[in-house]
């Protein structure tokens, strides 16, 4: 059975069947998933000075379905499906990080030539789960993104203080991160200070507690060579970024603001010096205006893709929110 490539341009409509044929190719024909990943165009590789737009796709491995005010937003895969593929066709879009499930539909879709691809590594600290905090890796391994031609791997890092699951999850993280650079693929790092507040996992997206994860994050596994960070944009970006030499990707999460509001912030901060682009999900994915297309445009229109300016020499407000992805 063939793998059918997707269009440029994606239909929108409610046909339930739309995607019935990956029902009957993983059904019959299950190999054709390495096939595809094995025939696909790759990316021809990150430069400094284009900054690479990625869309996420990873929440519902989570549990995490919810969008604004609806909790189950993300839940009809078909839906998503729908909306990845319109993000997809945009050329602006570098690439996908997405769990492995879904990272099999969009590779039998045909979605992926010429994408960078990241897979989602640790999935296990479900949200809501009394043992959240311990979040093993229970998505894509390192051997597996080598085998599908993948460019790296993603790994969220919880860091609670009061908590003493996080140090599982900081040896397991050093771990992976050995994995991929054995393989010479991207770690691909989102690091927040956390806590548990009325029963929820909250991130402390305070200025000092960003940089403070940063210290702690960056300095896991036993190289740095391929390590990325992945960071949510708060107040003083310029302290945050000149905490790391990592290159970094902004991450949107689930904006409680006006989306132009929320642009404005990715813009100011794309132009900092060591980020290489951004990596959102739910805030194009799913925009207030159902616009996929509109939003993905205006996000790709903020990326920096001039040749970079080189040098010669060297020496040169507190507040928390949900987990965001």
């Amino acid at each position: 059975m063939s793998v059918i490539p997707a269009s440029a341009a994606v239909a929108v409509d409610d046909d339930p069947r739309r995607y019935e044929h990956l029902s009957v190719i993983r059904l019959e024909d299950p190999d054709a998933v390495a096939r595809a990943a094995k025939a696909r165009r790759r990316h021809p590789g990150v430069k400094a000075g284009k900054q690479n737009f990625i869309v996420a796709a990873d929440h519902p491995a989570r549990g995490a379905l919810a969008v604004g005010s609806d909790p189950v937003a993300m839940a009809d895969r078909r839906q998503l499906l729908d909306r990845l593929q319109i993000a997809l066709a945009n050329p602006d879009v570098d690439g996908v990080l997405a769990s492995p499930d879904i990272m099999d539909d969009l590779l039998l879709l045909g979605a992926l030539d010429g994408k960078l691809l990241f897979g989602s590594m640790n999935r296990g600290g479900l949200s809501g789960l009394v043992n959240e905090f311990d979040d093993r890796f229970t998505g894509h391994t390192a051997a597996a993104l080598e085998a599908l031609g993948a460019d790296g791997g993603k790994m969220l890092t919880r860091i609670c203080l009061g908590d003493p699951d996080t140090v599982v999850t900081l040896e397991a993280t050093a771990k992976a991160i050995d994995s991929l650079a054995e393989r010479k693929l991207i770690a691909m790092v989102e690091p927040f200070l956390s806590v548990r507040e009325h029963g929820k996992v909250r991130n402390d997206l305070s200025t000092n507690a960003v940089i403070k994860s940063i210290g702690i994050a960056q300095g896991l596994g036993s190289t740095s060579a391929y390590t990325w960070m992945k960071l949510p944009v708060v107040a003083e970006m310029e302290r945050v970024m000149a905490a790391t030499t990592m290159p970094t990707v902004l991450l949107g999460g689930d904006p409680d603001s006006s989306q132009d509001d929320v642009f404005a912030s990715w813009g100011a901060a794309l132009a900092l010096p060591g980020v290489q682009g951004l990596t959102v999900g739910r805030t194009l994915l799913y925009p207030h205006d159902g616009d996929v297309a509109g939003a993905v445009a205006t996000a790709a229109s903020l990326l920096h893709r001039s040749a970079p300016r080189t040098r010669s020499t060297h020496n040169t407000s507190t507040r928390t929110a949900e987990v965001s992805e």
